[in-house]
């Protein structure tokens, strides 16, 4: 998914392997559809390709794509160990355990480094094909591709040569339950040829930058050389009579037979969204219900952003994620940003693009068009509407997060230093397990619906702990207009002054109230009248009442006049950060409720083990 950019392309290749791995250890077809549904579509979300939608961010938003990997990688990364965790608990609801390895047991640290190993490897070998073969393209020009053809042969025969030293591993039911794990010894030494087809699918992608579904067919033709080949190669250097020509062409035939029976159920999805697709280019009817969002929020920021995360999945059902991203960002950002200044809520631009882009991959398991749950189901043989179900509950942890980082835009680290980065980033990925769990109904044992309700209280507490601390003690001390100036030439580098304004909006002729940050440049730029005007792009005069702003420059198509601030507004006052406890402290009760509950479920657990022993 970090490569292709596509839930519905890390749905049909990684899954085909997946998905019946899944299936033989006791999951049933559509919980392990589900499951690959779930992390292919995380995929979508993880930096650094983030399909074409991270490059518009830059675009739109202004930044670089290094800051736009920066926001994203937090979410992406607890939502990938919450899916992980809920795994688990799925595994623990149904009494599954871990499967008898043959050979000498493997202590923790062990089974660690064999994980960071898979791991580098992986990684050594992405970086090895993009920097270890990367000069190629550039030293052999048009000769490339040529190149790189007699490269892989030359890889293939050596690794075909050293599979052939070693007998054939025994196939075995694809369909049956998994007895005990395979060494990984014989299994790599007997197939690490087939790593070969990845190399090329690598190449592709990071290489010669062709599109996933093109890099994708190469790769698919290099599979095919294999298969056909494979056989005839090893027995000829083994001295077998028996070419094996025939076996490779029967499995190649089975392969195709099998792909495109799964085909059939993705092309009649496909064909369906193409109804929708063409109903909301044709009609328009994206722009009327953008319209009509706006007007049955009444204002409210939290009701528009749950209108918009719903229409973000409908829309997303049909459209692809990119066209999602543009249509609703276009017609919804700037109204989001407008209603939470005019709430006295100031949310970053990127928050509001990353909000958006998250429902709109959502879309690709969201029932009844969920074109990814229809993949899945191909391969699982599943039920795909409730395959789509199950696998938008086990998403249902990456739902909540956009309208987490809007009000607490820690988790996308915006101002946010590497210190406080880490102490987010740990605090983020236990209050997510414990979500995923309440959801689950299940923490350490099975749960009742008080300790369900327990851990979602204290799971929000620990993502968003200034909502109490919010409760107790007003966050701004309110300090009147004549201050500004004042504590514009007093405030750091860098720092930014949240005044709330009032004026005619030049649309409607009504008075408007929105809440706005004045950044400040540097203390070299002047007095704070001209670090306000150098870069916040706003100049002040007195008013007629005494102690009163009133705006007398606002810089042309500048980010404040975009949000309607113009000649004449008044400053009603300015907000200063209060003087309070930290936030954090609120982390105590939640942590204590939740030593609570794990006291609980492990007494109860031990009871019932008890009773069935």
């Amino acid at each position: 998914g970090l490569i292709s950019g596509s839930s519905i392309a890390n749905t049909v290749t990684t899954g085909t392997f997946t998905i019946p791995l899944m299936k033989r250890v006791g999951f049933s077809a559509e919980k392990a559809g589900a499951v690959e549904v779930a992390s292919s579509t995380n995929g979508q979300l993880t930096p650094p390709v983030m399909g074409a939608a991270a490059f518009l961010m830059v675009e739109y938003v202004g930044i670089s794509y290094l800051e736009v990997v920066k926001h994203a990688f937090l979410p992406a990364i607890i939502s990938y160990i919450a899916l992980v965790y809920i795994v688990h608990l799925e595994a623990a609801k149904m009494g599954l355990e871990g499967l008898p390895r043959t050979g000498a047991k493997k202590s923790a640290m062990q089974k660690l480094m064999g994980f960071l190993m898979g791991v580098i490897v992986f990684c050594a070998l992405s970086l090895g094909v993009y920097y270890g073969l990367g000069w190629l393209k550039p030293a052999l020009g048009e000769y490339s591709l040529p190149g790189m053809m007699v490269l892989f042969f030359a890889a293939y025969l050596v690794l075909i040569k050293w599979a052939a030293s070693y007998p054939d591993l025994e196939v075995d039911d694809p369909n049956a339950a998994f007895v005990e794990l395979p060494e990984p010894g014989p299994v790599a030494k007997t197939g690490a040829f087939y790593i070969l087809p990845v190399v090329v699918l690598i190449w592709n992608l990071m290489i010669e930058r062709l599109s996933p579904g093109l890099s994708a067919f190469w790769a698919t033709l290099a599979m095919i050389f294999v298969m056909l080949t494979q056989h005839p190669l090893k027995a000829m250097m083994r001295g077998e009579t028996d070419a094996g020509w025939a076996r490779g062409w029967r499995e190649f035939l089975d392969g195709m037979i099998a792909g495109s029976r799964n085909m059939i159920g993705i092309a009649v999805a496909t064909g369906t969204a193409g109804i929708i697709v063409g109903t909301v280019s044709l009609t328009g009817a994206h722009q009327v219900i953008g319209e009509l969002i706006e007007a049955v929020s009444g204002g409210s920021l939290l009701f528009m952003l749950i209108l918009v995360a719903l229409f973000s999945l409908v829309l997303g059902m049909g459209l692809p994620t990119t066209a999602t991203y543009i249509v609703i960002t276009a017609l919804m950002a700037p109204v989001i940003i407008a209603v939470g200044a005019k709430s006295g809520l100031i949310v970053p631009l990127i928050a509001v693009h990353m909000f958006v882009f998250y429902f709109g991959i959502l879309a690709d398991d969201t029932p009844p068009v969920g074109l990814a749950a229809f993949a899945a189901a191909a391969i699982s043989k599943g039920d795909p509407i409730r395959t789509g179900i199950i696998g938008f509950s086990y998403d249902v942890r990456t739902a909540i997060l956009p309208f987490l980082f809007i009000f607490n835009t820690d988790l996308l680290l915006i101002d946010v230093g590497p210190g406080k980065a880490v102490f987010v980033f740990g605090i983020a990925v236990i209050a997510m397990m414990l979500f995923a769990a309440a959801t689950q109904s299940w923490f350490l044992h099975k749960s009742k619906l008080w300790e369900s309700l327990a851990l979602l209280l204290i799971a929000f507490t620990l993502f968003n702990p200034g909502f109490w601390l919010n409760q107790w003690k007003d966050p701004y001390v309110f300090v009147e207009p004549a201050k500004l100036i004042e504590l514009a030439d007093a405030a750091e580098d860098g720092e930014a002054l949240r005044v709330r304004m009032q004026g005619e909006d030049f649309d409607t002729g009504e008075l408007s109230s929105i809440t706005v940050a004045l950044p400040l440049g540097p203390k070299s730029d002047g007095d704070g009248a001209a670090r306000l005007r150098k870069t916040a792009g706003i100049a002040f005069v007195p008013g007629d009442e005494e102690g009163s702003l009133i705006v007398d420059f606002v810089e042309f198509d500048g980010d404040l006049q975009k949000k309607g601030i113009d000649f004449d507004w008044a400053v009603e006052r300015v907000e200063v950060d209060a003087d309070r406890p930290p936030k954090e402290l609120f982390y105590i009760p939640a942590l204590v409720l939740l030593g609570l509950i794990a006291w609980l479920q492990l007494g109860r657990a031990k009871r019932a083990k008890t009773a069935t022993a």
